[in-house]
């Protein structure tokens, strides 16, 4: 069944599909794959998850993948209809991080930002400005910027050094351009002039043209970076987490936050609706922009 769901049914979305592999190869074809469906039962899936040594969250992403195994299951008719058995596994702690997510301020961002050197300077600041995610900021193209109507659009990601989707439709958008935010792109830009084809990635490693790694230079700089001026560790994701921080601290409207964070569902920000026009949604960046990049910064 394992060789099938990975032949077939694998998602679309790189980062998912490698995420997959890399579960069913590491955790479930080694304990599962020689057992028949009928001997796969909830109480042993939950002994088995117990055991293992992974985080909580981690071990709800693995009884998760076991319950879509167990669709695909029924929907080929290798098991009768009915209610999929992993519903009925239950993971300790399964929805709560191990840890919280850290989040930056505007002072400690820039104190981190001088000890981080071009480009990858820039890359964290649109990571930080924007809220991108570092798929997203890895997938930016010139083509995406538009410089007129001071937009900048996340259309496709960069993960594995695969191009492919952003990770939901409502991620794929046009989000304000800050003017201070288009000043930094424009400078990279004359930085990174070079007669190597980089395909138009505003982000490519000028030895291959492609973007670059997001994990060596989180090893290689950001988390250096951050500890030498007492930050401890962190990750891509924390400009993201800082940045959607930075608008709740600035009293931003609720639905302009899921707008410019990009969430599919507003219940991932806060279960309140409203409208946001994009005025709204301009003037909100721009006040995370002007905290993180103050006039005196280079």
């Amino acid at each position: 069944m394992i060789e099938r769901y990975l032949a077939q049914e694998l998602p679309e979305r790189n980062s998912t599909a490698s995420r997959y592999r890399s579960w069913l190869k590491n955790y479930i074809k080694p304990k599962w794959a020689e057992c028949s469906l009928d001997q796969i039962k909830p109480l042993a899936v939950e002994d088995w998850l117990k055991r293992l040594c992974l985080a909580p969250k981690s071990k709800s992403h693995l009884k998760n993948l076991m319950r879509v195994l167990f669709n695909a299951a029924m929907r080929w008719e290798l098991i009768p209809y009915q209610l999929n058995p992993m519903s009925l596994v239950r993971v300790k702690d399964g929805s709560k991080r191990k840890r919280e997510p850290k989040a930056l301020s505007a002072d400690e961002f820039r104190q981190m930002l001088e000890h981080v050197p071009e480009p990858f300077r820039t890359m964290c600041i649109v990571a930080m400005c924007m809220g991108l995610r570092v798929s997203e900021v890895l997938g930016l193209k010139w083509r995406d910027v538009d410089w007129e109507g001071m937009r900048l659009g996340t259309r496709q990601s960069y993960v594995y050094g695969i191009p492919g989707a952003v990770k939901t439709p409502a991620s794929q958008r046009w989000m304000p351009l800050d003017r201070s935010l288009a000043e930094k792109l424009r400078q990279h830009q004359l930085r990174s002039a070079s007669p190597v084809h980089t395909e138009g990635w505003i982000f490519a490693n000028p030895a291959t043209g492609k973007p670059y790694w997001p994990g060596r230079i989180q090893e290689n700089w950001l988390v250096p970076a951050a500890e030498r001026v007492g930050l401890g560790r962190i990750g891509w994701h924390t400009f993201r987490h800082s940045h959607s921080s930075l608008l709740h601290a600035l009293g931003v409207d609720l639905k302009v936050q899921q707008e410019l964070l990009r969430h599919a569902d507003i219940r991932t920000t806060m279960n309140i609706y409203t409208h946001a026009v994009p005025a709204a949604l301009r003037e909100a960046n721009s006040k995370v922009v002007r905290l993180v990049l103050p006039a005196q910064i280079a």
